[in-house]
């Protein structure tokens, strides 16, 4: 049986050694530069400098851009103390060459097991039984966001479904709206065609083929109506998505100059700092409001191994590392973030409805899918990025001809 008393007695032994070594500066990597996500990774730089040590900030704009510039570094010999990265596979091959802190021993002493969930969220964080990173919070990319103002401007009612939602398409046209505001940055239209898999073809068409890799579901009938709705998508966008950042597409939809988004639950971040109200000034539709489920993505911290002064950087990492699952860091930050927290145990009752939302969804385990970075590795979701994007901005890719590409991709998937 896990013993309470004992674990928090190792634990704090644990953090403690980072004290007795003395304050470090530890560069921190990471992606987050929008408004809400700069108001989020304050909550965890005012912790670890509260805590005795001087976060160094390594914002890097753009997953994108960030990632092969962290990994390359990290490979390279000139580690950072630490790095956001998604949980998934982003750095396996980094932990397999042994480049990573070794996290195991904390984890175990404070119960990480325990209060982690879901628990596919560790296990995406653990290599032959070893710990390596600390999962922060739960993101989904299965969301719609939706101005009401925008729906009342064109006289419609606001869409509780993507039906409703193509329905209303033309009344916003001819508002001046926007229908749907979309980023084309390649992750951004990718993500997007995961949300209207499983929201158009089903929780078991997803499951299909982001667990068992079907090239059969791939070649369904019902992939072929998520196809369909994507080139259907092609006609609701402005002509200035192109290269545009997500943040300005959730800036059309918090403006008013857009109807809706589909993006991932950190654009909630973006309404919180123009101070808007979940129900009052927007709206969001998990799944569409057609499978109100929720993949479980999100961003896990790594601690690169140091190359000097390892004894103290080593215990400041693990120290970092204890506060970022602590419950008051927790919540402050996914407040902030407009994400979900990865503990069970803490009091979101500060939580606005669609982050309710969200924790109803999250409590059910049928309604919990694994992510694209949990299921396939970097080239294989490079494959189907770059699939997305040519068909999204090419109308010449027929159906049929972009089907039979994805069925290719998921045939030789690993």
């Amino acid at each position: 049986m896990f013993n309470m008393k004992s674990a928090a007695v190792a634990a704090a032994a644990l953090v403690a050694s980072a004290c007795v070594a003395g304050a470090e500066k530890i560069e921190v990597t990471h992606w987050w530069t929008s408004g809400g996500e700069a108001a989020a990774v304050g909550v965890f730089a005012d912790a670890v400098n509260a805590a005795g040590h001087e976060w160094v900030d390594g914002a890097i704009a753009g997953g994108g851009n960030a990632r092969p510039v962290i990994l390359s570094r990290i490979a390279g010999g000139d580690p950072m103390g630490a790095t956001q990265l998604n949980t998934g596979r982003d750095a396996e091959d980094l932990v397999q060459a042994g480049l990573m802190t070794d996290l195991t021993d904390l984890a175990e002493a404070e119960g990480w097991a325990d209060f982690i969930r879901p628990s596919k969220l560790l296990d995406s964080c653990t290599y032959e039984g070893r710990i390596y990173c600390v999962p922060v919070n739960i993101h989904s990319f299965q969301w719609m966001w939706l101005n009401r103002g925008a729906y009342a401007t064109a006289g419609v009612d606001v869409p509780s479904n993507w039906d409703e939602f193509v329905a209303a398409a033309p009344a916003l046209r001819d508002a001046g709206i926007t229908p749907l505001a979309v980023g084309g940055e390649s992750w951004q239209i990718s993500g997007m065609s995961g949300v209207f898999q499983v929201a158009l073809g089903g929780l078991d068409l997803y499951r299909a083929i982001n667990v068992d890799k079907s090239p059969e579901a791939a070649a369904s009938a019902e992939m072929t109506q998520v196809f369909e709705a994507i080139a259907a998508a092609r006609g609701m966008v402005d002509d200035g998505y192109v290269g545009r950042v997500w943040n300005d597409a959730t800036a059309m939809v918090i403006n008013g100059k857009a109807g809706a988004q589909i993006m991932g639950d950190w654009a909630q971040g973006e309404f919180g700092v123009a101070g808007q109200t979940a129900g009052d000034e927007y709206d969001c539709l998990p799944g569409l409001g057609v499978y109100p489920v929720l993949d479980t993505g999100g961003d896990a911290f790594y601690f690169p191994k140091p190359n000097k002064n390892v004894e103290a950087m080593t215990a400041a990492q693990l120290e970092m590392a204890s506060l970022l699952v602590s419950k008051q860091v927790q919540v402050d930050f996914n407040l902030a973030k407009g994400s979900l927290p990865i503990r069970g145990d803490i009091d979101l009752a500060a939580a606005n409805a669609c982050m309710q939302k969200g924790l109803a969804i999250l409590a059910n385990p049928e309604n919990v899918l694994p992510s694209s970075e949990q299921a396939f590795t970097g080239d294989t979701q490079g494959q189907f990025e770059d699939l997305w994007v040519s068909f999204f901005n090419d109308p010449s890719i027929s159906v049929e001809d972009a089907q039979a590409r994805y069925v290719e991709i998921v045939a030789n998937a690993d």
